[in-house]
């Protein structure tokens, strides 16, 4: 049976809001929680990250369902094509750069990086995921809907492509201004190399 908790922590000092962190209950979630406040959550308030949420939910505003379902079910069929004009799009922006270069940085703790918009659409990556549409998952769920300052913490899984133990650890980025939720950050956390 899966649990979760959700905790009131105090004020970091990237931020003048309480963080609330909701969590899966085992025994990985204090290393990934530890890992995450230390060395990612700055991220979340990154120029870089803001504005490319603020263009692409500007952006993307118009979209139905039956359009995000049509651009996700473009991104998977691309996923075993050469050609890849959608993922190739994401994957070249000036965020998923940021991102890439964030994970490298990490040696080998981070697996995985994206950033996903108010629609649930993955808008930078760092390695392109299975799909683009992550607003039916906790991820993007579980924070993004939950409204600003929310961590989540998810279940600890092995990664069928690196052979490792990961857990992903999702943020709500809210607008500096309005303190509004605007989307959400994920990291993939190697559990091995906490």
């Amino acid at each position: 049976m899966r649990m979760t908790l959700v905790l009131v922590a105090a004020v970091t000092e990237f931020s003048s809001l309480p963080i609330t962190a909701c969590v899966a209950g085992d025994v990985h979630v204090a290393p990934v929680t530890a890992y995450v406040e230390a060395n990612v959550r700055a991220w979340i308030e990154d120029p870089v990250v803001i504005e490319a949420l603020k263009d692409h939910n500007e952006r993307h505003a118009h979209l139905s369902q039956a359009d995000i379902n049509r651009m996700d079910a473009e991104w998977r069929s691309q996923r075993s094509s050469e050609r890849r004009p959608l993922i190739d799009s994401v994957a070249a922006t000036a965020l998923s750069k940021f991102l890439k270069a964030k994970q490298a940085a990490s040696g080998g703790a981070i697996t995985e990086i994206f950033v996903i918009d108010a629609k649930g659409l993955s808008i930078g990556v760092s390695e392109p995921g299975s799909d683009y549409w992550q607003g039916d998952e906790p991820k993007w769920q579980k924070t993004y809907l939950a409204g600003t300052g929310t961590l989540f913490v998810d279940r600890a899984e092995k990664d069928e492509s690196t052979q490792t133990l990961q857990s992903q650890a999702s943020f709500t980025v809210a607008d500096p201004q309005t303190h509004k939720p605007i989307g959400t950050l994920t990291v993939g956390i190697n559990l091995d190399a906490l």
